[in-house]
């Protein structure tokens, strides 16, 4: 991933997404609303206007636990039973 100009990296996190290879760059940018951000290789993408949760949002988001497994699962299974 490269970064604008104005962005500053602030770190990656490596991990999975239903088995396929993802990673996520945590960055700073003082010209946008919320400053602190990270973009996944999936093309998730959140922002924060500080640097709370950052971190421990990029990390579950490539090291899922259980529970968001699951919840994860659970929406799938459902949107597939909202569109037949």
């Amino acid at each position: 991933m490269k970064l604008d100009k104005n962005e500053l990296w602030a770190g990656t996190f490596h991990g999975r997404h239903n088995g396929t290879p993802a990673k996520v760059t945590a960055t700073l940018d003082d010209t946008r609303p919320e400053p602190y951000a990270w973009t996944c290789t999936c093309g998730a993408t959140r922002s924060f206007p500080t640097q709370d949760g950052v971190f421990d949002t990029a990390w579950r988001h490539t090291h899922p636990t259980r529970l968001d497994r699951l919840r994860a699962w659970a929406t799938r299974l459902l949107r597939t039973r909202a569109t037949r």
